[in-house]
């Protein structure tokens, strides 16, 4: 297996970051105090997944490795738009030590 170093990160700092992402989504239409199937099937599928998410008022967030994150963005996706969602924001970020 081949490791592309970012000439920014040292090949130190790149096997001691934590194998974790946090992911940050929103899904619309957007209903203060009352979300609907579209937002509550697509966190009930991440849920299903195994995964835990921290449902906020504005958007939500959960964590989870790179090996699952794909999937759950993914499913996190489909059952919203097919729920009625207009608009799915993903945000992904890599946790570090």
């Amino acid at each position: 297996m081949t490791i592309f170093v970012p000439l920014s990160l040292s090949l130190t700092d790149v096997t001691t970051m934590r194998n974790e992402v946090l992911v940050e989504f929103t899904i619309e239409p957007f209903v203060e105090g009352a979300p609907g199937e579209h937002v509550t099937a697509a966190v009930a599928a991440v849920e299903a997944m195994g995964i835990s998410v921290d449902f906020g008022p504005f958007g939500s967030t959960f964590v989870t490795t790179l090996e699952t994150v794909g999937a759950a963005v993914g499913e996190l996706t489909k059952v919203a738009y097919a729920s009625g969602a207009t608009h799915v924001s993903v945000h992904v970020e890599r946790i570090e030590s």
